[in-house]
């Protein structure tokens, strides 16, 4: 990886020397920061999944914007669905992170912390496909962008999700990636009913079912990173992203029971606003087994993390960063003794003392359980030393949008019939997403189409352009309890 990584950058960098860049050049990281050109050259792993930890970090700060700490961030691309989870406002971020996974291959640990990400083979070019059974999958096969989608018109002959989203009216052909293709109509249909002829059913029915087909995958995955990890989705808003996020994102709130839906602004390029507003970021680990019950266990992480602490001071020293734009975040990987399970907990700033390891302790039971279903009356020792060394630099500031003086019917482009699976066929009214502006609000059945992205909007769903551009759509009623 290092060879392939330090060509790229040096011709990166050299040519935007040549064209006259002036300032610092950053890349983005897998932990949701950014580095230096330098570090990365020398480290180019933390660079393994930065593209998605660009939207992870933009869905977390949209949701400081808008009151929001608890989401799970949704990124629906053209070939695979990527999930992750934010709590309190914080990125959840994984330290034992692996790659090349498989079912039957534990995959190779990358050893520097990656943000917490359940990914999928499931996007608009996932093939739909039929098994020796005569059952009917979506993906992980996709078209990619050559050929891509039998709509595209350049040569692909397997049906997909985007091409089933065409045939139920979720997507206008005559807007087609805004315009800039006129969608393949009758190869969608034959692709379709090639599919339907061997299950025999008709061509709309084999639509519906790819798209549940999808959904279904995509549920599963959200419940991974929820769920799985200890967390109810119902106690969190669901910002969704990417070409097809707003396609997908209220039937899968519906399924999962969360309320909330939000579809940022200029969504298809959310990844990249997520970066811009990124800070230098470094990760210190220190593995040193401590018995959290043994004499001066809260001195020792005291000095530890001082240690760790200075090093940070002293790198970013280094680079000509002055410590005043430095900010520390302390964690740490504890387990029950003897035990290999573990789970990491956030730790207090400044000198830790003896009378906050109750708390300490009790903070890493609650974590545990949520995780792992149990907690044991059994000797915690703490593993592994996390520090996040944060050194804010200059960027965009997300400033909120004018009112918009204009009526929501001036947005109105027209209206279809739309297949709306469990909530079936209405006439939904299509607005353009350009002429829509803050505070303006309406409910479904809706269609909102943008160049780079569509967003369906169910019956009765209602929703409220915010003061950002995002749209807030409320899934189901607000408040209560969730039986």
């Amino acid at each position: 990886v290092q060879p392939i990584a330090h060509r790229y950058l040096d011709d990166l960098t050299g040519r935007l020397e040549a064209d006259g860049m002036k300032c610092t050049p950053y890349i983005m990281q897998s932990n949701c920061g950014i580095d230096t050109v330098k570090n990365a050259r020398e480290i180019p792993i933390t660079m393994i999944e930065s593209g998605p930890a660009s939207g992870v970090w933009g869905a977390a700060i949209l949701g400081g914007l808008i009151g929001e700490p608890e989401v799970i961030a949704l990124d629906i691309g053209g070939t695979t669905a990527k999930c992750g989870l934010i709590t309190g406002g914080r990125v959840k971020l994984n330290t034992n992170y692996m790659v090349e996974q498989t079912e039957t291959f534990a995959g190779y640990p990358v050893m520097v912390p990656v943000v917490d990400l359940v990914e999928i083979g499931q996007g608009g070019g996932s093939i739909a496909w039929i098994d020796e059974f005569e059952r009917l999958h979506v993906g992980p096969q996709s078209a990619g962008a050559d050929p891509g989608p039998v709509s595209y018109g350049k040569g692909g002959t397997e049906a997909t999700t985007t091409d089933a989203n065409l045939a139920l009216g979720c997507i206008n052909p005559n807007y087609f990636c805004g315009g800039t293709i006129v969608a393949d109509m009758d190869g969608v249909n034959r692709a379709l009913d090639k599919l339907a002829t061997r299950l025999k059913l008709s061509r709309q029915e084999v639509a519906r079912g790819i798209v549940r087909l999808a959904n279904n995958n995509m549920v599963n995955a959200i419940k991974l990173i929820s769920v799985n990890r200890g967390h109810d989705p119902r106690d969190f808003t669901l910002i969704a992203f990417g070409g097809g996020g707003g396609m997908h994102a209220c039937a899968l709130a519906t399924e999962l029971g969360i309320k909330k839906v939000i579809i940022p602004h200029l969504s298809g390029v959310f990844s990249a606003w997520g970066m811009l507003l990124s800070d230098l970021r470094r990760d210190y680990l220190q593995t040193q087994i401590l018995e959290l019950d043994g004499d001066n266990a809260a001195e020792q992480m005291s000095q530890v993390f001082a240690a760790l602490e200075a090093q940070a001071y002293e790198d970013y020293e280094s680079e000509g960063i002055d410590r005043s734009r430095v900010s520390f975040q302390r964690y740490g990987r504890f387990r029950y003794q003897n035990q290999e399970h573990s789970t990491e907990i956030d730790l207090p700033n400044g000198p830790i003392t003896p009378d906050m390891m109750d708390g300490i302790k009790e903070h890493f039971h609650v974590n545990y359980e949520r995780e792992y279903t149990y907690r044991l009356d059994a000797p915690i020792e703490l593993v592994t030393y996390h520090l996040i060394a944060i050194a804010e630099v200059d960027k965009l500031k997300p400033e909120k949008l004018p009112r918009a003086d204009g009526r929501v019917e001036d947005a109105i482009k027209g209206r279809r019939q739309v297949d709306f699976l469990e909530a079936g066929v209405h006439e939904a009214t299509i607005y353009d997403g350009d002429a829509l502006g803050p505070g303006m609000r309406f409910e479904g059945p809706a269609i909102i189409e943008e160049a780079e992205t569509t967003v369906v909007i169910p019956p009765g769903m209602p929703c409220e352009v915010d003061d950002y551009g995002n749209y807030q759509i409320l899934t189901a009623p607000q408040g209560g309890n969730h039986d």
